[in-house]
């Protein structure tokens, strides 16, 4: 009977939204998919802070993160703003698991670029600075020249073959109970370099003597993940490397996205490595191929499974470097995913046969998790970067939008940025704008933060 209420509830609430952002696609499955996931966002909000999920907390610094970046500091800037300083402590240095805590450097930036609050921006270069020169004492490892600790979100040890994972603990579910330490991995050492990057933007505003000492340090790392992870060859990146300086060939999910996604590759490099990618037929898994002791029957659950937010970030590498094709299908994937496989749910995972669960660990499946938020905010980051093609900066929206793939009209609404409500239309599709109009004027494809009020944009593609 709770089952019955909460997917009432769950219908009556996306198809009524308590906020007014809506989408117009002509294609059902991808507009409710998209309703749902801004009632996700919403029904995940307590006391003002993000949660990552209906069965989780606000406690996870890199669903905190991961949510701001992909739509919350756009959707609900409060929400974001709450819930970024909420996972640090006293705005000084950010908090809770160590290794890939980093990743609240990115979520910080794009919130500044959204919201322009230059305010936030002036405890957010010390936090982040601060939390970069712990994580370089603790984690960097001199001999490789890579950071140490597990990869980015895999905090459970289903995502590491042996000798990481320890058969003697095998009722540990944590990684941190097994051979974790001075592992280095991909999609770890991407994040570090992107945070790198990022603190010399910053540090461009408050402490431009450091701005080469961060671009510097970003290129050296760049470099060794390049030499360390990159198989040109074989048109692939490998995993990870464990605490016997072993090689794991696995393709993790997460980490070749960040590596197309943040300029780890060239354009050409990424599209080569995205396209050779092994994708299920629900789409990318976590980490594949499955471990000796998993199988498809008895899943590991940070193994061989489609874990949502992993493929939204897949999807974004694919769009930002031409492969629009998978691009497409991991973005229909996901909406079928939610609404029917889901029955109108975001789950936190699925199986390559695409049924909502827990997977695998410590010898007993794990409980599924309903209305994952990081999923929800992944499929609107997608919509708002690629479809619409929104490049936030700090004087305002460039737009390039690759519209959808038939050119028929599509439609955002009631987008609230700085101090205006926006509506998009975009109709075509392709790489360049024929035409755009702001509130019925002619106009290059940019919005500038200084427009209030209602304002209505038209892009020709």
């Amino acid at each position: 009977m709770k089952r019955v209420l909460l997917s009432l509830v769950t219908f009556l609430g996306f198809f009524f939204p308590s906020q007014a952002q809506s989408l117009t696609t002509g294609e059902e499955l991808l507009d409710n998919a998209f309703s749902l996931a801004v009632w996700t966002i919403d029904n995940n909000t307590h006391d003002g802070i993000i949660e990552a999920g209906a069965g989780y907390g606000g406690e996870w610094t890199r669903d905190c993160a991961i949510n701001c970046w992909n739509a919350v500091s756009l959707f609900r800037p409060e929400t974001a703003l709450n819930s970024l300083w909420s996972v640090t402590v006293n705005k000084d240095h950010v908090g809770h698991q160590y290794w890939d805590k980093i990743i609240w450097v990115i979520g910080a930036w794009k919130h500044y670029l959204v919201t322009g609050d230059f305010v936030f921006l002036e405890d957010a270069y010390p936090c982040s600075k601060r939390t970069m020169r712990e994580l370089e004492d603790y984690c960097y490892e001199n001999y490789y020249q890579l950071f140490m600790g597990p990869a980015v979100y895999q905090d459970g040890i289903e995502a590491y073959d042996e000798p990481i994972y320890d058969k003697s603990k095998a009722n540990q579910g944590s990684v941190l109970e097994h051979n974790y330490y001075s592992i280095k991995c991909l999609s770890t050492n991407c994040l570090y370099y992107e945070c790198y990057k990022i603190l010399a933007q910053m540090a461009q505003k408050f402490e431009k003597s450091k701005v080469d000492e961060y671009n510097q340090k970003a290129e050296k790392l760049r470099n060794r993940i390049r030499e360390v992870f990159y198989r040109p060859e074989q048109h692939k990146l490998v995993y990870l490397i464990d605490q016997k300086g072993n090689i794991h060939d696995y393709q993790e999910g997460l980490g070749i996205s960040f590596a197309c996604m943040f300029g780890v590759l060239t354009e050409e490099e990424a599209a080569d490595v995205l396209r050779n990618a092994h994708i299920s037929q629900y789409g990318i898994t976590a980490v594949y191929p499955s471990f000796p002791r998993n199988s498809r029957a008895r899943p590991g659950r940070h193994n061989d499974m489609v874990w949502p937010h992993v493929n939204m970030f897949y999807a974004d590498a694919c769009a930002r470097n031409g492969v629009t094709d998978r691009f497409w299908f991991e973005m229909r994937n996901l909406a079928n995913l939610a609404i029917n496989n889901g029955k109108n749910n975001f789950y936190e995972i699925y199986t390559i046969d695409g049924i909502p669960s827990g997977g695998y660990q410590c010898g007993h499946e794990w409980d599924t998790k309903d209305h994952q938020t990081w999923c929800a905010t992944g499929y609107i980051r997608n919509f708002i970067d690629h479809i619409f093609g929104m490049d936030f900066q700090e004087t305002g929206i460039q737009l390039a939008p690759m519209g959808m793939e038939n050119g028929e009209k599509i439609e955002l609404k009631g987008i609230k940025y700085r101090n205006m409500e926006l509506s998009i239309t975009i109709k075509g599709h392709g790489k360049r704008v024929v035409n755009c109009k702001i509130n019925g004027k002619s106009s290059s494809p940019f919005i500038p933060a200084s427009l209030s009020g209602k304002v209505k944009v038209e892009i020709q593609l």
